[in-house]
């Protein structure tokens, strides 16, 4: 992770947020910021191990990611969504939350086999949601080497459970604790 210093002082932490004890990293303000989001997008594209034919965005704040990406990268965009979501065939995958399971889901004919793609959300924590996507987007017949987020929540392992799936992982920004 390069000195992106510049970047996280313009991300807003608000505390105690959804509950008690937790830091809220609220990247919206970062998205207000014309010249804050350009660099982000510049510095994710700087660290793409290429080259990449799609890019999968994860629901909502990765399809932001995803979709400035594809323009420096010269690739298609992939949308992650919560099951229910998408219209026409759609393939998905189960994933534990704190308390119960959830489901995304992408479109079944999103992608051939061999294509490769690269993951981004904005903020990697528990890794969960991350990690569905990378067992779905496999299950399609992806190539899947990388993962970038704007933000790592290093100590909630995610990025290290993502490592341990044969991913590289990229973070612009590391805030440690929760």
């Amino acid at each position: 992770m390069a000195d992106n210093d510049d970047l996280k002082a313009l991300i807003r932490t608000i505390p105690d947020f959804p509950k008690p004890g937790i830091q809220f990293r609220d990247i919206t303000t970062l998205l207000l910021d014309a010249h804050g989001f350009a660099q982000t997008i510049t510095r994710m594209a700087a660290t793409t191990l290429g080259p990449i034919d799609l890019i999968a965005g994860i629901e909502a704040r990765g399809f932001l990611f995803a979709a400035a990406l594809a323009r420096p990268l010269n690739a298609g965009v992939l949308l992650i969504r919560k099951d229910g979501k998408l219209p026409g065939a759609t393939i998905a995958e189960d994933y534990a939350l704190e308390y119960g399971i959830d489901r995304i889901a992408m479109h079944a004919d999103a992608l051939t086999p061999g294509k490769r793609v690269l993951l981004v959300d904005d903020l990697i924590a528990t890794g969960g949601t991350a990690r569905a996507a990378l067992r779905l987007l496999r299950k399609a017949g992806a190539v899947v080497e990388q993962a970038q987020f704007l933000v790592d929540l290093p100590d909630l392992g995610g990025a290290d459970a993502l490592r341990s799936d044969g991913i590289t992982v990229d973070s612009l920004i590391a805030y440690p604790g929760h």
